[in-house]
């Protein structure tokens, strides 16, 4: 390993060269912005990517004419350009995306990735952000890393040997942190309404956000909860604290909280840091459908941007725009239904910020489907929860109907029975 300067590092790069950078909070925005400064001098460079953090400079004039990207799940800081300059998207499950660079369909010439700080056997840690960067750094041919004592050491399988870092820049600068949000009246019913259907000794998984940290607010009076999820805020810290989260009666890594990438505050990382009690593993395990089945009473908890009267779920398109991607909703959508017990949710307000109702007799034109009507089981609004699980198309429309926004309820009454009466 070479420790150098950023600009040296990133010297590494060149023209036509594949980059993956790894995401969320690791993203390791001072070697990124290091490669964006030489952007005169290199010249049709792909970035690969999952979500990341940072103003992404590479998406930015004067900068993005040298770069292209090729999303495997958008972020609001590329998604113009995703959508109307030099990227693309590529929809993928996120427990499949270690196939794109270990069976070479996706081919990496360099990684860029933030670590800790080497232990006195040489071994650095990914920090909150294993996911997908394990395998990349597997398959790269360059590995250059940003070196940060403000990186959390996760135990599991997130470690790389200080030999397997071709160059290294040394930095000490906080990780990117989300410090939760005041929940609002309609997520809180919501989350009221989802909590409802956990059952003590339930695995959960639920991801960032106002709607997950309302359900996990309605969770103090439960039992035995565990944790195989994609990832994780601060949403569960009250109820660790308070013994409700044990995973006493998980089958995967019993008593673990099992996760591939975290999001939250510096006191989430404070608790990451170092605690036996998180164990970090790639999305290839952690959103295995066959691992996350193992464990009682799956409990998924996602999300949705609208969802037509027969169930069809949109998660990661507004129509033509790439809005997020398919992440992981599908993996554990599956998985909880083939848990013992398992419940597969998808929770949302029943209308936008603008008054559009997210319950709607069509999926909007171009609109991607993340969850087909075959897996949706639970789905939750602020007005109730139904189950659309054996109902026929004519039974999905009256209970989705029932859960819309009082105000849309007609229109999609009358939608349903013209398209069933006519």
């Amino acid at each position: 390993m070479k420790i150098t300067t950023a600009e040296e590092a990133v010297r590494v790069v060149k023209s036509g060269d594949r980059v993956f950078f790894q995401g969320a909070a690791m993203t390791p925005n001072i070697i990124i912005d290091a490669l964006c400064d030489r952007h005169t001098e290199i010249d049709d460079i792909e970035i690969v990517s999952i979500h990341t953090e940072g103003e992404a400079r590479y998406t930015q004039a004067p900068c993005n004419t040298s770069f292209r990207l090729n999303s495997l799940f958008v972020g609001g800081n590329v998604r113009k350009f995703v959508n109307q300059f030099r990227g693309d998207y590529v929809p993928i499950f996120l427990s499949e995306i270690h196939l794109l660079f270990r069976r070479d369909i996706i081919p990496l010439d360099v990684a860029f990735i933030q670590v800790s700080p080497p232990d006195k056997h040489g071994y650095c840690s990914l920090g909150v952000s294993v996911d997908v960067t394990l395998p990349a750094i597997e398959k790269a041919k360059t590995v250059v890393a940003q070196i940060n004592p403000k990186v959390p050491r996760t135990h599991g399988d997130g470690i790389i040997h200080i030999s397997h870092i071709n160059y290294a820049v040394e930095v000490d600068h906080p990780i990117h942190e989300h410090e939760p949000t005041e929940i609002s009246e309609v997520e809180r019913q919501i989350g009221y309404h989802v909590a409802s259907l956990i059952e003590d000794g339930a695995t959960l998984q639920m991801g960032i956000g106002n709607i997950p940290n309302a359900v996990l607010s309605n969770l103090e009076n439960h039992k035995r909860l565990g944790i195989h999820t994609e990832m994780f805020s601060d949403g569960i810290l009250p109820l660790i604290e308070q013994g409700v989260i044990t995973g006493e009666e998980k089958k995967v890594k019993q008593g673990k909280i099992v996760s591939c990438f975290a999001v939250g505050s510096r006191k989430l990382y404070d608790f990451i840091d170092d605690n036996p009690l998180c164990d970090f593993k790639e999305a290839a395990y952690t959103n295995d459908t066959a691992v996350i089945r193992k464990n009682p009473k799956v409990t998924a908890i996602n999300s949705a941007i609208e969802i037509d009267l027969t169930g069809q779920v949109c998660a990661d398109t507004i129509g033509f725009k790439q809005f997020s991607g398919v992440g992981g909703q599908m993996d554990f959508i599956r998985g909880a239904s083939l848990s013992k017990g398992g419940k597969p949710i998808i929770a949302m307000p029943s209308i936008t910020n603008k008054g559009v109702s997210k319950i709607a007799p069509f999926l909007q034109q171009g609109a991607g489907v993340t969850t087909t009507r075959a897996h949706v089981h639970y789905v939750a609004t602020e007005y109730g929860v139904v189950d659309l699980y054996g109902k026929s198309l004519q039974q999905r429309a009256k209970a989705l109907t029932s859960i819309a926004h009082p105000d849309h309820r007609e229109v999609l009454e009358k939608a349903a029975f013209e398209r069933f009466n006519g």
